[in-house]
């Protein structure tokens, strides 16, 4: 083990590693930070730092990383994540095309390229196949239409 005594930047190369796969199974953007002080602590060994040195550079690194760094990227990552446009809720809003009369108890529309039972909304007229309708709710597996009126 003299060539590890003699090239501590591999072995911080090593560690960084073994973070970096950690992050790829937690993806919280905190191992990959540890890793990033893990390799400011081998280019302080391949400069040629003392081991206190080394674990000073990649502990205040990695602080530095993780308390500045990572709430910036985790907020990047995770802006917009909870804004509905995925799942039934995305639908609201989306056109679509009556296929057999949809009145206030019954219906169907082709929505998203499917098949969706659908009711009108309280209020509206019946609408009649070929018709647009715009979807303003989804209840369960029944879309609640009103005519489009582009």
């Amino acid at each position: 083990m003299d060539w590890l005594t003699d090239y501590p930047w591999v072995a911080w190369v090593g560690v960084a590693l073994i973070l970096a796969a950690i992050e790829a199974a937690t993806v919280d953007f905190v191992f990959v930070m540890l890793a990033g002080g893990a390799l400011a602590g081998g280019l302080a060994a391949g400069l040629g730092g003392n081991a206190p040195v080394q674990v000073i550079v990649a502990v205040l690194v990695a602080a530095l990383l993780l308390f500045v760094v990572r709430p910036i990227i985790k907020r990047k990552f995770t802006e917009g994540e909870h804004d509905n446009t995925i799942g039934a809720s995305g639908l609201v809003g989306r056109e679509a095309r009556v296929i057999q009369t949809v009145t206030d108890t019954d219906g169907r529309i082709k929505l998203a390229g499917e098949t969706w039972s659908a009711r009108v909304a309280e209020g509206s007229e019946p609408l009649r196949p070929g018709d647009d309708a715009r979807v303003i709710a989804i209840h369960g597996a029944t879309a609640i239409v009103a005519a489009d009126r582009h």
